[in-house]
């Protein structure tokens, strides 16, 4: 791998990794398209998740910090989120020691992630549709969904990390699968999608430190100078992304971002022929 590729591959990361476009999709395609098929590649992809990681610690860097004194005071908003946090996380932690191999055996190519990436779109579209016809006759203020973390109780986030299992399947996006499951759940797309940064803390973390510890000479093989590329690069741009994306959602919804996976889809199907 050149430095070039690692550079274009945490680009990819930065800017898909809390998009709902699926950076394991993307990297998958990247990697296939620019000859990067291997383990060691497999490798760098899941590894350079740290660099998003540590974008969303930056941004909501005060949030965490007031959670961390308040757990340490027992206050019930501190406690609630870890709990949230930690039933949100478990579903995908058991499904993934018990799918991981089977998935990465049939499901790790440029065909189901192609497939993934339509179905999804599909799915968002239809979501985003449904939701603009129950919001008719509602007050304005409630037309949006429930709005603040306070809102995550233990049910909705359980519902969400189960919503986050389908995210294995590479291709359909864990930024995706947990906005779209606090959408059915109630909260607004904003609140689901911080909702979502946030649990790709322990989710994203868990992955990352299992594949360093689990393909190291792998790794060895990319360089560590292509690996501190990798993930400086995803930083910047992951950080960069965050805060313009909520942003955008505070406004709009995600019926661009469909459009965008079914076009992605289709034209990636076509190349494959």
């Amino acid at each position: 791998m050149s430095p070039v590729v690692a550079v274009l591959l945490g680009v990819v990361e930065g800017l898909t990794e809390y998009l709902p476009v699926s950076s394991t999709g993307h990297l998958i395609l990247a990697s296939h398209f620019l000859g990067q098929e291997s383990e060691g590649a497999d490798a760098f992809d899941i590894v350079i998740q740290l660099g998003a990681i540590l974008a969303v610690v930056v941004q909501y860097r005060k949030l965490l910090a007031m959670r961390v004194v308040g757990l340490a005071r027992r206050e019930r908003a501190s406690v609630q989120l870890l709990l949230a946090l930690a039933l949100g996380f478990v579903p995908t932690a058991i499904a993934g020691l018990l799918l991981r191999k089977k998935i990465k055996a049939l499901l790790f190519g440029p065909t189901p992630v192609a497939a993934a990436l339509i179905v999804g779109g599909i799915v968002m579209i239809v979501i985003e549709a449904i939701r603009a016809l129950r919001a008719k006759g509602r007050p304005e203020d409630e037309q949006s969904g429930l709005v603040g973390l306070e809102h995550v109780t233990p049910k909705r986030a359980f519902l969400i990390g189960l919503g986050q299992c389908v995210s294995m399947w590479p291709g359909s996006s864990r930024s995706m699968c947990t906005i779209v499951a606090g959408q059915l759940t109630g909260l607004s797309t904003a609140t689901a999608a911080e909702f979502s940064f946030l649990l790709g803390l322990p989710t994203l973390g868990a992955a990352t430190l299992y594949e360093m510890l689990k393909s190291r000479h792998a790794l060895a093989e990319i360089g560590v100078a292509n690996v501190a590329i990798g993930l400086v690069v995803s930083f910047v741009v992951a950080w960069a992304v965050i805060a313009a994306f909520i942003a955008y959602l505070k406004k709009r919804g995600l019926v661009p971002f469909g459009i965008y996976r079914i076009l992605l889809g289709i034209g990636v199907l076509a190349l494959l022929r």
